[in-house]
């Protein structure tokens, strides 16, 4: 089963494992509790940053956290996307699901580069080193997706037998 599996495909999965759970438990608080789920760790540089440098009232900090928390969820979204295609063989050895989770790295690099440079304007160092963690995650792996392409089909092209002296072995004669 793991013969056609490439490094950009495992490593793709363990990062949905990591960032589905943890990404969709952070919007899941947010959803229920603006608010108070915009304040825990995963979340509170965003929150000091709306509130001491944008000035924002109560509504308009809580359209932000929605605004977030839908953001991770577009991200959780497209790595189980990515988790899906991969089931499916043929997809997964002509590297179909890629685009997926490319898309799952570029708003997951966005998000987590934003909130990065939110806690280093706050001062908030726990959250600077878990968005800086995550960065470096979503980095590498679309460095890693960048760098290995699928392996192309070997192309063979079959004669009909021996070819005499004035025939030119073509790659159309077949």
């Amino acid at each position: 089963m793991f013969r056609n599996w490439r490094i950009d495909t495992v490593n793709g999965a363990l990062l949905a494992a990591y960032f589905i759970p943890a990404w969709a438990l952070v919007a899941f608080n947010i959803f229920v509790s603006p608010v108070h789920g915009l304040y825990e760790r995963p979340s509170v540089a965003v929150a000091l940053y709306l509130s001491d440098h944008l000035q924002m009232a109560g509504m308009d900090t809580v359209r932000a956290a929605w605004l977030l928390a839908l953001g991770r969820l577009t991200v959780v979204a497209f790595f189980a996307i990515y988790l899906v295609l991969l089931c499916i063989p043929r997809v997964r050895r002509n590297g179909g699901a890629d685009e997926a989770l490319a898309i799952a790295l570029a708003l997951g690099s966005l998000i987590s580069f934003a909130s990065m440079v939110m806690a280093s304007k706050v001062g908030e160092m726990a959250a600077l080193r878990l968005h800086a963690t995550e960065l470096l995650l979503l980095l590498g792996a679309a460095i890693v997706m960048l760098i290995e392409r699928p392996t192309a089909a070997p192309k063979t092209v079959q004669t009909a037998g021996p070819l005499g002296l004035e025939q030119a072995e073509l790659l159309h004669n077949g």
